[in-house]
């Protein structure tokens, strides 16, 4: 049954909070189904999570099953609102995982003979295979994992494009920027201006933010994973490092990832992943993989690290980026531009639990939804429209 069926739609309006990318897909979804829809965000523009990433439509690594049928779905939305929003920079590009030993060549023919390969578009390739894909790949590897099915989308011009897609469209969307949510009501949210907002639902797409309107919710209900009695399962913040280089003289025709990226994403749970040898001292520390996209500016997005126990660091650690570069200039075959940018970014994510992601009824006419992990820019456009399902 629709969240809006159940709280009984009257008004067709709805009310998002949180103007990153789950949030901002929730008022796509709203919006095709005819609802009007008012957007706040704390934020002049959007810093978290979905600024912070690689832009990859990310289908390969994802878990058989839900997960999949999810990242596939998704993928299938991005078609259709990037041509609706392209400046938002969605490219059907595909994916690369470069194998550079044997062992993380036995786990990707393992993976390209799964029951699912077909629908991730998965083909192992040798070699020359992988530089008649991707020419800019000039080093010395074993072969790759192309993915047909990858995408990627330009993280920092993504939401202005697609709010400006939403505009364009007609009267019915609102954007609010620098309003912050501080109360809860039935189907209502007051602003730190002291405006309401009311409408027949409320969608809280809060982010890594476990405190706010959302934390009174988060902690009674006991969905933090540091909760005591939790058993470590529930939601949880992950810190990443990553960085930009200025624009590479190649050209990247595909995302490209190492061979690393196969201890982290379940697709590649094979009875040859146990026979991988122990990563770098640094990657182990780090739990570090190489991920590396083009932008349309020519820059390199590369990546990235995870970092679980808070609190968090406030720096970011050198020795991890070395490693990073130092890997991604083996794969090219070729010295990296010098680096223009480096950041750090908290997203949330469920764990321990079989769910995708937190939904949850904080109030009548109110739902939080968070929780995606490194699927947010990736599934969340499907996310949003199971809401309104």
């Amino acid at each position: 049954m629709s969240i809006l069926v159940s709280v009984g739609a009257q008004s067709g309006q709805v009310i998002i909070v949180g103007g990153g990318i789950l949030g901002t897909m929730h008022a796509i979804m709203a919006r095709r189904r005819g609802l009007a829809v008012t957007h706040l965000e704390r934020e002049p523009e959007g810093r978290g999570a979905s600024v912070r990433n690689f832009g990859l439509v990310w289908v390969s690594g994802r878990r058989a099953g839900p997960e999949l049928a999810l990242a596939l779905r998704a993928r299938e939305l991005w078609e259709s609102i990037g041509a609706q929003a392209p400046g938002a920079g969605f490219r059907p590009a595909g994916s690369l995982t470069i194998a550079s030993t044997e062992a993380e060549l036995a786990v990707m023919r393992e993976a390209v003979n799964l029951p699912d390969a077909k629908r991730r578009e998965f083909e192992v390739l040798s070699p020359a295979e992988v530089r008649s894909v991707n020419p800019a790949l000039n080093g010395e590897f074993l072969g790759g994992l192309w993915c047909r099915a990858d995408g990627i989308v330009e993280p920092r011009l993504a939401l202005p494009a697609l709010r400006s897609s939403l505009a364009a469209g007609g009267p019915g969307y609102e954007w609010l920027p620098g309003r912050e949510a501080v109360e809860l009501a039935p189907g209502a949210v007051r602003d730190h201006r002291g405006d309401w907002h009311r409408g027949d639902l409320v969608v809280l797409c809060t982010g890594a933010n476990f405190t706010g309107v959302a934390g009174p919710h988060l902690t009674a209900a006991g969905a933090l994973a540091s909760a005591p009695g939790s058993g470590g399962a529930g939601l949880r913040r992950v810190r990443l490092q990553m960085l930009q280089t200025r624009p590479f003289p190649g050209r990247l025709t595909t995302s490209v990832a190492d061979g690393d990226s196969l201890r982290y994403y379940p697709a590649y749970d094979v009875p040859a992943l146990a026979s991988l040898p122990p990563q770098a001292p640094v990657a182990a520390e780090n739990r570090a993989q190489l991920l590396m996209v083009q932008r349309l500016d020519g820059s390199l997005t590369i990546g990235d690290t995870h970092e679980y126990d808070e609190p968090f660091t406030f720096d970011v650690d050198e020795d991890a980026y070395h490693h990073l570069v130092a890997r991604a200039a083996a794969l090219l075959g070729a010295a990296l531009p010098p680096v223009q940018r480096r950041w750090a970014g908290v997203y949330s994510e469920v764990t321990g639990t079989p769910a995708l992601y937190h939904r949850s009824t904080v109030m009548p006419g109110v739902v939080l939804v968070t929780g995606p992990g490194g699927r947010g820019m990736t599934c969340s456009p499907a996310i949003a429209e199971e809401t309104f399902l």
